[in-house]
């Protein structure tokens, strides 16, 4: 193989290896900014404005049990007291939220 190829092929791998990265941490810059106050760092919800809104934790089967589009759903038009992020957060964000608030699902 062509030296100018693999060159290539390395840039291409070294790129896709880190868009997962780069989703979670943009992910964790939104929750931290948008929900942590609510939902607490862990997810769990135990925090005074949490307990005071009946947030659900993130590991509740209600939670669980929900599909992403379910989630982005959710988030884009608010239920309950949590305010809808429509116009406020891009179709992106809200997705690199989804997958950050599955890390912490898994904790």
């Amino acid at each position: 193989m062509p030296k100018q190829m693999m060159n290539v092929l390395t840039v291409a791998l070294v790129l896709a290896a880190s868009v997962p990265m780069l989703a979670q941490a943009s992910g964790k810059d939104t929750y931290t900014a948008k929900c942590q106050m609510c939902h607490g760092a862990d997810g769990m919800a135990a925090t005074p404005a949490g307990k005071s809104m009946k947030a659900i934790p993130f590991n509740d089967p209600q939670i669980l049990n929900k599909s992403d589009t379910e989630l982005i759903a959710t988030t884009k038009n608010g239920k309950g007291k949590m305010p809808s992020y429509a116009g406020k957060l891009s179709d992106e964000d809200i997705k690199t939220l989804i997958t950050y608030i599955h890390t912490l699902q898994k904790k």
